[in-house]
């Protein structure tokens, strides 16, 4: 009789540590998710400030030197379907004007698909990129496809002018 006794009070102290043990872990869960969800926009703002960067100062190097910028156009990167003369302008545009947008997340997604391409454009067109180089620009892609996938967040122009039009979720 007290070995069952013993049994049951052992059990049901097993089963009251275990819903314990279950609750504690859901609010740490909770508590992180939550935490988590408040960095979002911060991270999405890192993330566009740091691609901007990168892409101004290609702009700003091509920018002062247009000469110099148009030879290696027309020697070094094989731009499919374009002269070197508007590649090279083009690019600088592009590196320039997007990376300003991207940075305001002012057209956030059509910035982010712009200079995706114009990355990835760079990726073929210069066949002596070093494997260095290869992976900074894989790095530089992964993040603006995240910005193009999952939007420029809500520190951004883009989600100013949605909320102020009602367009916002």
């Amino acid at each position: 009789m007290y070995a069952t006794t013993d049994l049951n009070t052992a059990q049901n102290r097993g089963a009251a540590s275990l819903a314990r043990a279950r609750q504690r872990t859901q609010q740490v869960i909770q508590t992180l998710n939550s935490l988590f969800d408040r960095l979002v926009p911060a991270a999405d703002l890192l993330i566009r400030l740091w691609i901007a960067n990168v892409f101004w100062k290609a702009g700003l190097s091509k920018i002062q030197s247009m000469e110099s910028t148009i030879l290696l156009f027309r020697y070094e990167y094989n731009v499919p379907l374009l002269a070197p003369e508007i590649a090279a302008y083009l690019a600088t545009f592009s590196e320039l004007g997007f990376s300003v947008l991207l940075a305001l997340g002012l057209a956030g997604r059509l910035s982010a698909l712009s200079l995706f391409i114009l990355n990835a454009v760079a990726v073929i067109s210069y066949p002596a990129l070093q494997a260095h180089g290869l992976i900074q620009h894989q790095l530089w892609g992964l993040l603006l496809l995240v910005t193009l996938l999952h939007g420029p967040g809500r520190l951004s122009l883009d989600y100013l002018l949605a909320r102020k039009l009602g367009l916002n979720k």
